[in-house]
């Protein structure tokens, strides 16, 4: 019988939940592992480097979950999991990762970052910016390195970047700048409806020291008492100590109040919805008191990231992208949306895979207006199909393979091939990193073989 003496159960041993277990474990605490699979990944890491650390597998117990005195959930379990639900409501509390490294990370600022989509960019180019400023910085979370790792480096700042899943057990954080980028509709297999998400993602303001926020996004709007320092970004005309973009002669122009900044041509990322990302990456940066000459610098030599609107090749004056990360609906459409408008011609979509319960009809107005045709594969290929119908020419296909064989065939000059899949990957590749590959890889055998 395991007593409850200050028992802490992690639950899940993927990446983060070894992380946890690890972190607890060499500050001396009593540690138990479970996990629903009988061969989670960091199995044998774990029984490597803590031989002595109790493993339970299998279906969970929640009896045994019951004797703990905190449970630590990875992001990738539901707190609506029938044990853990029976756990928590017997008075047992469940946090994460982010709440572990909020405890023990002191009066270090960190800045937190979420949002359906954009914030592995905004959260990449904050670090960078905070790089070139000279300052010792950490970047993690969702994106790379869990948090638990990033205390090791004793860095000046930390920048994260947080899941809904990851922000629904935290308690205790405090940024020093807290920023929501957009909400719209993601892991609807997971939440009951919007507002349960929207609620999650909320939380990021919770004791924040400073916030920015989507202004053309009513759900990204903070709430916190007026005495929090506030700053919005959008694509629209800001007012005085906002950012925004401003039509002129020379273009779209990136600016703070009155104030033009930086031509958007100056961007080597591409797309209005990543003007968006640099400009809530210069409020996070105001809030902070950074140079604008150090910012301006950085964000002009900011190649992106891979698998997010990359540039893959350009054959005949036809351009491929792969924003293989555009995994959910909002992601889909601000990548059409965004590439949409900027070119001579149109965009042949290739989109498809696990919907996670997404209303595609969402799409439509954006696939009309921009996209010409649309090619659908994997599992709720069929349904995104079915609601969009009549916004544009469609065809499905068997796969990702002959979805660019496809494309290829019609693709016209000035056109733009684009792997947008407002989906996961999880019904035919390992992530999404894997499908970006395998349509990088099928876009440059076609060209070689031109």
């Amino acid at each position: 019988m395991i007593t409850s003496d200050q028992l802490r159960i992690v639950i899940g041993l993927g990446k983060t939940g070894y992380s946890c277990a690890r972190f607890l474990a060499e500050q001396g605490h009593r540690v138990m592992v479970v996990d629903s699979r009988q061969s989670p990944p960091y199995l044998p890491q774990l029984q490597q480097d803590f031989p002595e650390l109790p493993i339970k597998l299998g279906v969970f117990d929640s009896n045994l979950l019951k004797q703990a005195s905190e449970l630590i959930v990875s992001p990738g379990i539901a707190l609506a999991e029938p044990a853990i639900a029976e756990a928590v409501a017997s008075g047992v509390p469940a946090i994460g990762d982010i709440e572990l490294f909020a405890r023990a990370v002191g009066n270090t600022p960190v800045i937190a970052i979420t949002g359906s989509n954009g914030k592995s960019t905004v959260t990449t180019l904050v670090g960078e910016i905070a790089q070139a400023a000279g300052i010792k910085v950490a970047v993690g979370g969702n994106i790379g390195r869990p948090v638990l790792e990033l205390l090791t480096e004793k860095a000046d700042l930390y920048v994260l970047e947080l899941s809904s899943f990851q922000l629904e057990t935290t308690y205790s954080l405090q940024p020093a700048v807290a920023c929501i980028l957009n909400i719209s509709p993601d892991h609807m297999d997971r939440y009951a409806d919007l507002a349960a998400y929207h609620q999650a993602k909320q939380r990021i303001y919770r004791g924040a020291q400073s916030v920015v926020f989507n202004r053309q996004d009513a759900l990204t709007q903070p709430l916190v008492p007026s005495s929090v320092p506030q700053v919005s970004f959008g694509l629209n005309e800001p007012d005085l100590k906002h950012f925004g973009c401003r039509q002129s002669n020379n273009g779209v122009q990136l600016s703070y109040g009155l104030n033009d900044w930086l031509e958007s041509s100056q961007l080597l990322i591409k797309g209005r919805h990543n003007q968006a990302n640099v400009l809530a990456a210069l409020a996070i940066g105001q809030q902070l008191q950074w140079s604008k000459t150090t910012m301006l610098a950085a964000i002009q030599q900011f190649k992106g990231l891979p698998h997010r609107c990359e540039w893959v090749a350009e054959y005949n004056q036809i351009t491929f992208i792969n924003d293989t990360k555009a995994t959910n609906v909002g992601a889909a459409k601000a990548s059409i949306e965004g590439l949409g408008e900027q070119l001579t011609g149109k965009i042949i979509l290739l989109a498809g895979g696990d919907g996670k319960g997404a209303d595609f009809s969402e799409l439509k107005p954006a696939i009309a207006k921009y996209v010409k045709c649309l090619l659908t594969y994997g599992d709720d290929g069929e349904r995104l199909a079915a609601e969009v119908t009549g916004a544009a020419f469609q065809q499905p296909v068997a796969d990702l393979v002959e979805a660019v064989k496809k494309a290829f065939h019609y693709a016209e000059p000035g056109d733009l091939v684009l792997l947008a899949p407002a989906c996961a990957s999880f019904d035919m590749f390992s992530n999404f990193e894997q499908r970006g590959e395998v349509f990088k890889k099928e876009v440059m055998r076609l060209v070689d073989a031109q």
